[in-house]
């Protein structure tokens, strides 16, 4: 038999030798397919397409074509080697036809190929295909360039689309209209509406007409960039043109004005469809709904709905869902139901983004039982909630606080089938943290690395929000540290987050260094981070710090906005920084910004705390005056300030006022004027008021039980003191400051075993003492000559980690200096001074007295000396000192022997103390022995030759004017930052 004979190399034999006819050739390959079952040749599909797109039978090759893709295991490159060999073997047996005729047939083949790959969605293959055939010679044509351009737009394979339209122009493939209008879309599509434009105009120069769909992608690229005039400037082009705008056009307008809120010319754009005879469909009519209800404007957006069904037009689905994600977004539920229904009735069958716009509005109702039955109406319409419906759910749940509530959604979806994005796992991290689940945010972030979907920066920073506002901090870096390893880069929120919490715990150098970490990967910072250093560096001082990161902003351009300025102003003012805070004030009026009643209140504040009680009201005045409301805060700060400047009626008077303005007395108002009451000695007011404070309702707090025990510890009614400092631990109010003010009062009133039976008690009772209460109790048993207990109190408050400040080391210092242990008392300075404890003039005085007691000249002179170089002040008493100790009667050569002494020892003292020096005799009247001293000066040249008496008795005279030039400035800071502006 025949069959029996025949195999692949036969069939490819016949193939490549009898090529008369092609029909007739066709027919026995397929048959030989069909009843041996064998697969033939690549290298036959390649030569039969050939043959047959060779005698113009494209239909025929096309089928041949598609057998070849779907037999081919090695992809569009086996296929592509196979129809070049083919080529090349059918020129050597086919010399005897028209060249031209051949090559433009042949091309065909490759033309059917890229359709092919096309068809079946095989696009990668597909331009490979085609840059493939390009590098061999084979070009496909234009017709088949225009069809795969617009099929990569329509899949949206932008990527692709360019990598195709390149090879284009490497294979210098013409442009005809058709390519520059897919040129032109995807440039829009790309977000350059720049190029899309110019293309427009190029194309024109180029002698290519753009055609009226060219125009509309032109119009709609313009449109989706908001660049919505200049689309309506190209609608008038067209019509100069002669090129008559369409539906599509008049809709894509009518689009474009109302998603920027611009109703009435998209209702101008529908009237002006009508007088050019044309009727606005669907997209029109819906296109404007939205766009009134864009506006907020329903009761339009409602006519709009009527005039459509007036003019014959039915509303399908898109416009339904137009009107109900509109009233849902206004919380009109009601008239969301009844749309709902109304699709329903008139058989249109609500979708999926239906019900996903009235969950939404129901959500932010809270309304959680109507999702439910919401969710239960999709599943009896056969209608799967999608991804976005139940990220959605758990975005709502997750807002209101209801996280349990979250996790089951997010279950019932997994169950489902529905796939969670790294969006929804972002939004339950996100939940968890707000909620302090910590370990359950971090399962999550797990859950997801396991289940293929990559946590991204968002989902990492919600981690490290989270435990950075619960100053979790190692494990928020630990975090950090992890999100960099997976390649992930941190932003300014990031390091916003680390920045912020590291400042409120007060780690201020590690908040620093990741600001300077921030900078070196080139993240600029926001007002945010800044905002958050300012307030930082204030908190603990370092003013100088605060303001340079303030000035850091301005030169990087990022706009200090009025909580970064108040922020800074609170921090100078709370730092004793007056004039600086009015220089900052004076500065942020003149940027036009408007200071809220945050910052006014810290001003007022900084006024009341400096004693400028009428400068307060001035600016209370002033912030009334310029429409500002003063709060509760202002008028706590304007009493207190009256409270400390003695005006205790005044401060009254505006307490009792304070319900006229609307405004409730609060905890603080009441514990302010209580404690200027007890300050005052006027005890029988402030219990009234303490009194009263019940009956309102108003709870007191541990400050008001304070200001009241200081208040009975002045009187010296310990009994009185000890029975409202038990009432306050028992209610939970009990302070430290309320414990030393008590404590005080048993020091002073001798009391000593209840004073160390209290601390004792309380300890117990976890009212923590501080270094305070220690240093009351070393103070008084020092006083009384109890030095052995006032040394166990130095150790156990250093034991329970309470540092002793100046005024504890000069306590037992003077304890030490009156029993006459100066040993032990020059060693307990010496261990002070390696601590960084810096002395206070109290501290120096009882060291020159005790120096002076042991008959040491020499080093009571060179401690007056450190003083004046470490910038310090010599008190009154320490001069009195001096001028009794030195500058009595015949003392003068005493003087002269102590410097000859510091001389000796190589070392000098500075020119302030020469001038304390020559001013104590000066002061004592005694010009003679000044003038002596002033001689010893010059010759150890301590002082420059030309020095004379008056130049050193002048220093303080100057550092007087000093300081009165210091209040100057201050006054004019003031008068320029009140200056009424326009």
């Amino acid at each position: 038999m025949v069959s029996n004979k025949l195999s692949p190399d036969v069939v490819h034999s016949v193939i490549t030798k009898q090529v008369n006819d092609p029909k007739r050739l066709l027919d026995f390959f397929n048959w030989v397919q069909f009843q041996m079952g064998f697969s033939q040749k690549l290298q036959s599909f390649s030569i039969l397409a050939l043959i047959l797109c060779n005698s113009r039978l494209f239909s025929r090759a096309d089928s041949v074509v598609n057998q070849m893709i779907m037999m081919s295991s090695g992809g569009y490159s086996e296929i592509l080697d196979s129809l070049i060999k083919s080529c090349k073997e059918f020129d050597l047996n086919n010399g005897n036809g028209n060249e031209n005729s051949n090559n433009n047939d042949r091309g065909v083949v490759f033309e059917l190929l890229v359709d092919g790959y096309k068809k079946k969605g095989l696009f990668d293959e597909a331009v490979s295909f085609f840059l493939g055939a390009k590098r061999n010679g084979f070009v496909v044509g234009l017709l088949c360039c225009n069809g795969l351009l617009s099929d990569l737009l329509k899949a949206n394979k932008l990527e692709l689309f360019w990598r195709f339209y390149n090879g284009m122009l490497e294979a210098n493939v013409l442009h005809d209209v058709y390519t520059y209008t897919h040129l032109i879309n995807a440039h829009f599509r790309a977000g350059n509406a720049k190029e899309g434009k110019r293309l427009l105009f190029e194309m024109e120069e180029k002698g290519c007409s753009p055609s009226l769909v060219t125009y509309n992608v032109v119009i709609g690229g313009l449109c989706r960039a908001g660049e919505v005039d200049e689309a309506f400037e190209l609608k008038k082009l067209m019509d100069k043109k002669g090129l008559v705008a369409d539906v599509f056009t008049y809709s894509i307008l009518i689009d474009g004005f109302g998603k920027q809120k611009r109703c009435t010319e998209a209702k101008l754009m529908l009237e002006e469809m009508f007088s050019k005879g044309l009727k606005p469909g669907h997209v029109a009519y819906t296109a404007l709904i939205d766009g009134f209800m864009r506006q907020g404007d329903s009761r339009e957006a409602f006519q709009v709905k009527e005039e459509m069904l007036a003019r014959g037009v039915k509303l399908n689905l898109f416009t339904y869902n137009a009107l109900v994600k509109g009233v849902c977004k206004f919380g009109d539920m009601e008239k969301a139901n009844a749309l709902l229904n109304e699709m329903i009735m008139v058989g249109i069958k609500p979708d999926t983004q239906t019900y996903n716009n009235m969950i939404e509005g129901y959500l932010k109702e809270q309304n959680t039982s109507r999702v439910k039955d919401l969710l239960s109406e999709m599943k009896k319409s056969n209608l799967v909630p999608t991804a976005y419906t139940c990220g959605m759910i758990i975005n709502g749940l997750c807002r209101h606080g209801s996280i349990e509530d979250a996790s089951r959604v997010f279950e019932i979806m997994v169950s489902l089938g529905v796939k969670p994005n790294a969006v929804i796992y972002t939004t339950l991290i996100k939940g968890h943290v707000q909620e302090g689940r910590f370990q359950e945010a971090v399962r999550i972030l797990k859950v997801m690395d396991k289940k293929g979907v990559q946590p991204d920066v968002l989902c990492y920073n919600s981690v490290i929000i989270g435990l950075c506002k619960a100053r979790k901090m190692e494990e928020a870096k630990d975090y950090l540290v992890e999100m960099i390893e997976r390649g992930l880069k941190p932003n300014v929120y990031t390091y916003g987050a680390l920045i912020h919490g590291y400042c409120k715990s007060g780690e201020m150098q590690v908040a620093d260094r990741y600001f300077k970490e921030m900078l070196g990967c080139g993240i600029a910072p926001n007002d945010v981070v800044c905002t958050a250093l300012i307030d930082g560096y204030c908190k603990e001082g370092s003013t100088t710090e605060a303001t340079s990161i303030f000035r850091c902003m301005l030169g990087r351009s990022v706009h200090p906005d009025v909580r970064t300025y108040s922020a800074l102003i609170h921090g100078l003012l709370r730092n004793g920084k007056l004039q600086g805070a009015m220089e900052l004030l004076s500065e942020f009026l003149e940027k036009g910004l408007v200071p809220d009643v945050f910052t006014y209140n810290s001003i007022i504040s900084g006024f009341c705390k400096q004693g400028g009680i009428g400068k307060a009201f001035q600016l209370h005045e002033y912030m009334c005056q310029k429409g500002i409301s003063p709060n509760i805060i202002t008028y706590n700060a304007l009493i207190n300030g009256l409270c400390k400047a003695g005006e205790i009626e005044r401060a009254r008077e505006l307490f009792d006022g304070i319900p006229g303005k609307g405004l409730a007395h609060n905890a603080v108002t009441y514990a302010t004027i209580i404690d200027g009451y007890c300050k005052s000695g006027n005890l029988s007011k402030a219990f009234r008021l303490f009194d009263e404070m019940t009956l309102k309702g108003v709870p007191p707090d541990s400050f008001v039980y304070s200001a009241l025990i200081d208040g009975c510890r002045k009187e010296g009614n310990t009994e009185k003191a000890l029975s409202l400092f038990l009432e306050s631990v028992q209610k939970g109010f009990a302070s430290t400051s309320s414990l030393n003010a008590l404590m005080d009062g048993f020091c002073k009133s001798g009391k000593v075993i209840e004073a160390n039976q209290l601390l004792e008690d309380m300890v117990d009772k976890h009212v923590k003492p501080d270094h305070v209460t220690y240093t009351i109790l070393i103070d008084y048993h020092c006083k009384t000559g109890f030095l052995k207990e006032a040394e166990q109190f130095f150790v156990d408050m250093q034991k329970r980690n309470l540092m002793p400040n100046a005024l504890t080391y000069t306590a037992l210092l003077s304890g030490y200096n009156m029993a006459g242990r100066r040993s032990e008392m020059f060693a307990l300075f010496d261990e002070m001074i390696a601590k960084d404890i810096e002395p206070d003039g109290v501290t120096w005085s009882v060291m020159i007295d005790a120096h002076l007691k042991e008959g040491d000249h020499v080093k009571t002179l060179k401690l007056v000396d450190d003083i004046l170089k470490k910038g310090g002040n010599v008190s009154k008493n320490v001069c009195h000192v001096l001028i009794d100790a030195l500058c009595r009667k015949e003392h003068v050569s005493e003087v002269l022997k102590v410097l000859e002494k510091i001389e000796e020892q190589g070392l000098n003292i500075s020119l302030a103390t020469c001038s304390t020096l020559v001013r104590c005799f000066h002061k004592a009247g005694k010009m003679d022995g000044a003038a002596r001293v002033l001689k010893s000066m010059v010759r150890f040249k301590w002082v420059p030759d030309s020095t004379e008496l008056n130049d050193l008795i002048n220093v303080e005279q100057d550092s007087t004017d000093s300081e009165n030039t210091g209040d100057f400035l201050k006054q004019m800071a003031w008068e320029v930052a009140c200056q009424v502006r326009a």
